[in-house]
């Protein structure tokens, strides 16, 4: 048998540490560590359009994040995008709030936006929010200026 010798053996502890490390920093940026099942309550909202929104997207409140997108599924009555939000215990989202699907920067990822309204009653454990936004689709925005150019409607 071989004798290591103490160089040897750390090298091979400091490569062991930077693979743990590597591990936690991959944990951290997926956000997988969160539980699924966090404590709070469901919201529903329905969109024409999502974009690129994710299911574990922030829900956000002034830029806090306030929650996560749960899930994301078709409406197969409606044809719109089916949006359940896990909002934090002990938020009160007021009954009249806007829920829009933004996007942080230009070409960013995209997530919910909530802008609370003025109602003193907060929205219960599955409860529909009716006034949504949905997702600017940046291509939309560039065929129609280019459209209004072509046509030569400059305004």
């Amino acid at each position: 048998m071989e004798k290591y010798n103490l160089t040897e053996i750390l090298v091979g502890l400091f490569v062991a540490a930077g693979f743990v490390a590597l591990f936690f920093l991959a944990m951290n940026v997926s956000n997988l560590r969160e539980s699924s099942s966090q404590n709070g309550y469901t919201l529903k909202a329905q969109f024409e359009n999502i974009g690129g929104l994710k299911v574990r997207s922030p829900v956000t409140i002034s830029g806090v994040r306030v929650g996560r997108v749960q899930s994301i599924n078709l409406d197969q009555e409606e044809y719109q995008a089916a949006v359940a939000l896990n909002i934090n215990a002990g938020i009160c989202i007021p009954e009249d709030s806007i829920v829009k699907i933004l996007t942080s920067g230009l070409l960013g990822e995209q997530y919910i936006g909530l802008e609370p309204g003025g109602m003193e009653d907060c929205l219960q454990d599955h409860d529909d929010i009716e006034l949504t936004q949905s997702a600017v689709i940046l291509e939309n925005l560039i065929s129609k200026f280019l459209f209004n150019k072509a046509e030569g409607n400059d305004q």
